[in-house]
């Protein structure tokens, strides 16, 4: 699936304003999978702020998204990405070159209580370990083939 050169694999996440979903996609996969997974996020049409419900739930995991921004697709480097994730934005989804592809179905929880803005975090990073499971048996399998 991907370079017999690259140590990781190349993911973007993809929600329409790279504000909550798509960021903690990208801080999970940084946090939890920096060794396998190359994380990038971006949105359609960015809000331009990170979400700070979003900032305090990964805050609790000792993740600081303060530091990330809510970016454009233009901004995200022009590669053919061995992954690009959607998290449930339909078709107001771009098309990025992409080896494989996914939606997610993920619920915008930037209207929901902390407690259930928390249930949508955990349920990305229970996505987020099986993305990196999957990227370290592939890479894995390239390893073998030589």
């Amino acid at each position: 699936m991907q370079s017999p050169h690259r140590e990781r694999v190349r993911v973007v996440f993809v929600c329409v304003e790279n504000s909550c979903r798509s960021q903690m996609a990208e801080a999970l996969a940084r946090l939890r999978h920096a060794d396998v997974l190359e994380a990038h996020s971006s949105g359609s049409r960015p809000s331009g702020v990170v979400n700070p419900k979003a900032i305090a739930s990964l805050r609790a995991l000792d993740y600081d998204l303060a530091q990330h921004r809510s970016k454009p697709l233009d901004a995200l480097p022009q590669v053919e990405w061995d992954w690009a994730i959607t998290m449930g934005c339909g078709d107001e989804c771009p098309n990025l070159r992409a080896r494989q592809r996914a939606d997610w179905g993920i619920p915008d929880p930037k209207h929901l209580d902390p407690r259930e803005f928390d249930a949508v975090r955990d349920q990305i990073a229970a996505r987020v370990d099986e993305l990196a499971a999957q990227a370290r048996a592939q890479l894995e399998d390239a390893r073998r083939r030589g």
